[in-house]
Formats: C-alpha cells, structure tokens, sequence
C-alpha cells in the first residue's frame, strides 16, 4: 500500500471520530449530565474516567483532521513530492533530487484508485511524467513523453523517429560521467522534443536496440533521458493513460549521500525548473 493510501485511512478514521462526537457522543453526555443532576449517580466517577478517555481521542482527531486534510488535498489533487532513487533520467535528474509534481495539470484524479474524474489536458510529448509501473501499481516511475497515443515511433542508431520526422538533436559535450560503481564516457546531446528543448545522455560503449512501434490509443511511450541505462518503453511496453500521475516541474531539494556531510546539499540545483 502507499502513502496515500494511508493517509485517506487516517482522514476517513479522524473523520469518523468527530461524527461520532458530534452525532451521538454529545447528546448522550448531555442526557447523562442532566439524569445525574436530577437523581445523582453512584457510578459517576467510572462515567467519567470513561467521558475523559473518549476526549482525550476526541481531542486527538480534532487536532490532526484539518492537518491530514490540507495534506491529502495538496498530495492529491495539487503538488506531490518526490524523490529520485536513480541515474536513468541524468542530466535532467540527478540521484537524491527531490522534485515536485503538478497533479492538476493532467486531471483530477480520485486518490488511490488513480481514476480520472475531471480531465484537465493531456501529457504532451518532452514533458516529463510520473506514472505507474504498468507491472507494478505500488511503483512510481518518471520518464520524458516521447510518442503520444497514434505516434509511429522508430528508434535507430540511438536516434528518435516521429511519425517520419527525426527529433532534432546535437553533440554538446563529451566527459566520463562518474556515478555511484562505476566510470561511463557519455556523449551529451541537445534535444528538442515537442515544445522541450533538453539535454540528453549516450553511452559510448553501449550499442542500442532498434524498434519501430505505433502507439496504441489511450496509451504513451516514454523514454529516460540517460538512454542507454533507463528501465522504460523499449523494455516493457506503454503507459496506459490510467497510470498517469502528474508532470515533473520543479526540483525544490537535492542531496547527494555520496559525498562528505558538508557537500551533501546540491544547492546549484535547488530551485532549477525541470525541461
């Protein structure tokens, strides 16, 4: 189960208990209240250990309700936060970013379920998205749109194809990309996808697969921007629409646990708008 889930669980719970309160508690304490006063009560103080239990839950549930209610709402239908656990979308995303999501921007969705109730746009191809693991609902993966529902996507010679149309891209750079085992040399290229105009890894020493593929309807291709070392459409097929979560704007934090205490804040990045 995920976060939200447990966190629908303590609104649905917190709620609850002030229902109770307010619908069949209170009446019942006045009641009570007003016996006593009339004929007195030989069991007054067991009554009021009990009344001083249940406000003590009372109290709990009327202080954290509004807090777990703004949270959901925000985590739910308008930013979400989350973190980057690998290198499959370098150089746009770092490991240890922490970046946040536009949930609205895609549709409002019913929490959990993930079901759309009131379309807002569509993912449009260079954004990039988090969704769900078709394989894997629990997972959140985020990757860059590449091929919207009808697109014919080829991929050759670790060059993008669009219904015909080569993606425009071009050498910027070449380094020795050091990650966390091990010592790449890259090749970083400028890409211009749809209205995004980002940068984008290849592996020198890694050859790349070929595909051709048409997008089916109600479905989207994505593609890591580390291209030779990125989990995505090229392995295991589409993203349904359903499994859309919202798009990537923002890296609000980054912290690399590689590096000494003193350098494990990335501030440079703190702030950067995501391409």
């Amino acid at each position: 189960m995920d976060f939200s889930f447990f966190l629908l669980l303590a609104l649905l719970i917190t709620g609850a208990v002030l229902v109770w309160d307010r619908v069949f508690r209170k009446p019942q304490v006045t009641k009570t209240s007003r016996s006593e006063k009339i004929a007195g009560s030989e069991s007054h103080n067991q009554v009021g250990l009990k009344s001083s239990r249940s406000t003590v839950i009372i109290d709990y549930a009327r202080a954290f309700f509004p807090v777990i209610l703004i949270v959901f709402v925000l985590r739910s239908f308008v930013i979400e936060p989350f973190r980057i656990p690998s290198g499959s979308m370098l150089p746009t995303l770092h490991i240890g970013d922490f970046i946040l999501v536009d949930k609205f921007r895609y549709g409002i969705r019913f929490p959990v379920f993930n079901l759309k109730v009131i379309p807002v746009s569509s993912p449009e191809r260079g954004e990039v998205m988090v969704f769900r693991y078709p394989h894997d609902n629990r997972t959140n993966f985020i990757k860059r749109v590449v091929g919207l529902p009808g697109d014919e996507i080829v991929y050759v010679d670790k060059r993008i194809f669009i219904n015909g149309v080569a993606v425009e891209d071009s050498e910027v750079d070449r380094y020795t990309l050091i990650t966390q085992n091990r010592s790449l040399d890259v090749i970083e290229h400028k890409e211009v996808i749809g209205e995004s105009t980002h940068r984008i890894l290849n592996d020198v020493g890694r050859q790349s697969r070929s595909m051709k593929i048409t997008v089916p309807i109600g479905s989207y291709f994505v593609m890591g921007d580390n291209r030779d070392h990125s989990n995505d459409s090229r392995y295991w097929g589409f993203v349904p629409e359903r499994n859309v979560v919202g798009r990537a704007f923002l890296v609000w934090f980054s912290w690399d646990k590689n590096q000494k205490l003193s350098q494990r804040v990335n501030w440079a990045r703190i702030g950067d708008r995501i391409p």
